[in-house]
């Protein structure tokens, strides 16, 4: 098993590391914002185009159920500061941490939805239903692959190397 850091190695008080974290995650969020506030955007004006009324009924659930996820995802990575404003100085910043850390991690998983209803209509609608299935599936193994596995395996990987880097030398 590998070892957990030593908090004291940075030589920061409990609170100057929730300081940290939560800056941390605020930088993640900025970056994250952005692509979620231009894919909701594009999701409200789709309504208000000119081919709109000739989705079908698949389609246009899709549509909708996508504009929902998306905006739920916007309000997960929203969450996070909005707390922070309802609860700034009531000595609870440690919690704030982890709260809003769930909030951005289960955020993830709703733009990873959001992302797959969204390539899935696109490609629907440019063509045909089989295609949009087919990219609609690449788009959630992709984010699967990047946001869920990859991490298991780099943390695998830090954790096989520091178990080799604890183990005696054989070759001596």
């Amino acid at each position: 098993m590998a070892e957990q850091p030593d908090p004291a190695a940075r030589h920061e008080t409990r609170l100057e590391r929730a300081d940290r974290n939560f800056a941390e995650l605020l930088q993640e969020l900025r970056v994250i914002q952005t692509g979620v506030q231009i894919l909701f955007a594009f999701l409200l004006t789709l309504a208000f185009t000119q081919r709109f009324p000739s989705l079908d009924t698949a389609q246009r659930a899709t549509y909708v159920a996508t504009l929902l996820l998306s905006m739920l995802a916007a309000v997960l990575f929203m969450a996070p500061a909005a707390l922070h404003r309802s609860l700034f100085q009531q000595n609870v910043k440690p919690l704030i941490v982890r709260v809003s850390s769930r909030l951005a991690h289960v955020g993830l998983y709703v733009l990873m939805l959001a992302f797959t209803g969204s390539v899935l209509l696109v490609v629907d609608v440019a063509l045909g239903r089989g295609a949009g299935v087919a990219a609609g599936a690449g788009t959630l193994a992709a984010c699967l692959g990047l946001w869920a596995l990859l991490p298991r395996l780099v943390r695998r990987g830090v954790s096989s190397s520091e178990a080799r880097a604890e183990a005696p030398d054989r070759e001596s």
